[in-house]
């Protein structure tokens, strides 16, 4: 009897094994197959009774643990209903076998082998070579140069000037502005200057020892003092004449005024009484210079007088080798030496003690000759600065006559000044640059520019400190720049000898260690 019952229990336990399951989770493929096929969402059925999907499958009553899946289940997407833990079917591929450009022109030149190149036209005869050389490279990736220069850019013809100004050019020679100190872009002081006259060949500024600017506007001369920023008339040329220069005594309150009517005025500005005329020209007076009591003036006929204001017959020497105006002069430091530059485009060196003839007349400038100065540290050296013409910076060896060095600033030069703390030059431009430049002596690599002006800059001249620069421009204003600050020198100074004394002291210290 018990035999029977084994039996009958056997059958009741497969009946229920080979029955349909009813909580179980749906595999996922066949959710997606459903969600495909179907376009509306039905609820399934089995027959009478719907089918419930949890997230997760209760656990079965029964005591009788269900048939196992093999493991290999696990990477098929087919998993057998039983199956209560959820199975991973996304298909990883590998990596190696993503590299679809290297694929893509393999299966291209497998193709390509069956096809004879004489039977293929020149251009997919190229587009074959082209591709067989994109695999090389990629199959090469550490030799591979797939972009790459074949020639350099051609150059530039002699000559070029790029107006436009493009980036890439300014920032390779931004290297050349390069400054080690910080130098004011924007003028300290601007000051109107109305009637200021736009004329090239006349030096209408001049900054005396006293600290006081005098400028010749039209008709009158006024003088600014830099310490109280007042602004005096000092007189008016009357007939309709102008002032065509200015010049303070090396040390005084004394000024020498030249004007259109061929005269020259001695003023003493703290009074403000004429001292005395000087006569001897036959047109207009466009430069002056001083020398202890010896003025020496240039006239627009090319001669110069050299006056004595001591005495009363005070020309003491005639020079007459320009045939043009005269519109530069300009003594040595040592006071034995006097340069001119005039409009028929000379550099003459005289020397007024050895005779009347220059030591030597300098042809190389190809315009008019305004800017001419000393170096203060080298008595010897002259800088010269051509017109628009021109354009050329020359260094001169006034005792052989020889050109040091010669530079391009590409724009009409008026003035030369020189800083001797900061061994360097300011140039004054006109056309077409209209700005103000640094240079580095004796390389002559440019500091910085001062572009400030809107018209061409006629006159500069330096500060009795040497830190200030004062230009007159054709746009009838009068700037005072900072060009030299002896501040950050004296930093400069100080941070060296700081370093010296710091290596001094490690020296010491190593001393007592050995």
């Amino acid at each position: 009897m018990s035999h029977f019952q084994f039996e009958s229990g056997i059958e009741d336990c497969l009946e229920k094994l080979s029955a349909p399951l009813a909580r179980v989770t749906t595999p996922r493929w066949k959710r997606k197959k459903n969600n495909s096929s179907a376009t509306i969402p039905l609820s399934p059925y089995n027959g009478n009774r719907m089918l419930k999907t949890p997230c997760k499958s209760p656990k079965r009553k029964t005591g009788k643990t269900p048939l196992k899946t093999p493991r290999t289940s696990r990477k098929t997407p087919h998993k057998t209903p039983g199956r209560t833990t959820p199975l991973v079917d996304r298909f990883i591929p590998s990596r190696i076998s993503m590299d679809n450009d290297k694929n893509y022109f393999q299966l291209v030149s497998e193709v390509d082998k069956g096809i004879r190149e004489n039977e293929l036209s020149p251009e997919a005869l190229e587009k074959v070579h082209y591709e067989k050389a994109v695999k090389d490279n990629l199959e090469n990736e550490s030799d591979s140069r797939i972009l790459h220069f074949k020639q350099k850019a051609p150059a530039a013809r002699d000559g070029y000037q790029n107006n436009l100004r493009v980036v890439y050019c300014q920032n390779r020679g931004s290297s050349k502005l390069k400054s080690s100190r910080y130098i004011c872009k924007v003028a300290e002081k601007i000051l109107d200057a109305p009637g200021l006259l736009n004329d090239f060949y006349l030096n209408l500024i001049d900054w005396g020892s006293n600290n006081c600017i005098a400028i010749g506007l039209g008709a009158g001369v006024y003088i600014w003092n830099y310490e109280t920023q007042m602004t005096k008339h000092l007189l008016e040329i009357p007939n309709n004449d102008y002032a065509s220069s200015v010049s303070w005594v090396k040390e005084g309150n004394v000024l020498a005024i030249g004007s259109s009517d061929t005269c020259i005025q001695l003023w003493d500005v703290e009074k403000e009484k004429c001292l005395r005329t000087l006569a001897g020209h036959a047109g207009r007076v466009g430069s002056l210079a001083w020398n202890s009591c010896i003025l020496s003036s240039g006239g627009r006929n090319g001669k110069i007088i050299n006056h004595d204001v001591r005495i009363a017959e005070h020309v003491v020497s005639t020079l007459h080798e320009h045939t043009q105006d005269v519109c530069g002069l300009a003594w040595s430091p040592d006071g034995r030496m006097l340069a001119s530059g005039g409009n028929d485009n000379l550099v003459n060196i005289w020397s007024p003690l050895v005779g009347q003839a220059p030591l030597h007349s300098l042809t190389h400038h190809q315009a008019a000759v305004k800017a001419v100065s000393w170096c203060p540290w080298q008595s010897n050296v002259l800088a010269s600065g051509g017109g628009t013409a021109d354009r050329h910076i020359r260094m001169w060896n006034v005792t052989t006559g020889e050109c040091i060095n010669s530079i391009d600033t590409k724009s009409q030069i008026s003035s030369i000044l020189w800083s001797k703390e900061y061994k360097e030059l300011v140039t004054g431009h006109g056309f077409s640059m209209n700005q103000l430049s640094i240079w580095k002596y004796p390389s002559m690599t440019k500091v910085a520019d001062l572009v400030d002006h809107s018209a061409r800059v006629l006159c500069t001249s330096l500060s009795p400190s040497g830190e200030h620069v004062a230009s007159a421009g054709a746009d009838e204003t009068l700037r005072i720049w900072k060009c030299f600050d002896r501040s950050q020198l004296k930093k400069k100074s100080a941070a060296g000898g700081l370093v010296k004394k710091t290596s001094k002291t490690n020296l010491n210290m190593i001393n007592k260690i050995r």
